[in-house]
């Protein structure tokens, strides 16, 4: 019986120290572009979401927003509250927060009773009328400004600083405002 035998060329050493340095180069390459990628989509995605909403005035005095999705944030003003309970219509009005307050609450009770605030009339259709929709409470909405300057909402989040709790001197828990 034939006995096979192998030998090692000369050339086989040389291909063998010659390919690691090959496959370690596509290796760094392939992974040096993972990283730009992964780089890339959390700047733009940092980016995209750095403002979580824009205001009233930014919304009403700039044409561009018109017809795009927006999410925008303003004081509901209670008075303006129309809800069609048949056809799951709400209509409504807020008007622009200011920013110069540290204070949320203090804030919402300026802008609502602010007769030069910038206002923008909402419509919101098939939704029951959420029980935070109220006279002073914070409106986020989600949706599209109309030709018309009404605003065509498509998602509602309220939020209430009467009915934040903070906590009093003696660790008492007192609730705010109401």
């Amino acid at each position: 019986m034939a006995q096979a035998t192998w030998e090692k060329g000369q050339n086989a050493e040389a291909l063998r120290l010659a390919k690691p340095a090959g496959g370690r180069r596509k290796f760094l390459f392939g992974g040096l572009l993972i990283l730009v990628a992964i780089i890339y989509l959390i700047a733009s995605g940092t980016m995209a979401g750095a403002q979580y909403f824009i205001t009233v005035d930014e919304v009403v005095n700039n044409p561009e927003y018109i017809g795009q999705t927006v999410r925008i944030s303003g004081v509901v003003l209670g008075d303006t509250i129309e809800y069609d309970s048949e056809n799951l219509l709400i209509d409504f009005t807020i008007a622009h927060i200011p920013s110069e307050f540290d204070d949320l609450a203090t804030a919402l009770y300026v802008a609502a009773n602010n007769p030069d605030a910038t206002r923008l009339a909402v419509h919101i259709e098939n939704q029951v009328k959420p029980d935070l929709l109220q006279h002073e409470a914070q409106a986020i909405l989600t949706g599209k400004l109309g030709e018309d300057g009404v605003f065509y909402a498509t998602e509602l989040l309220l939020k209430c600083p009467s009915r934040f709790i903070e906590s009093g001197p003696d660790g008492a828990m007192l609730e705010s405002g109401a």
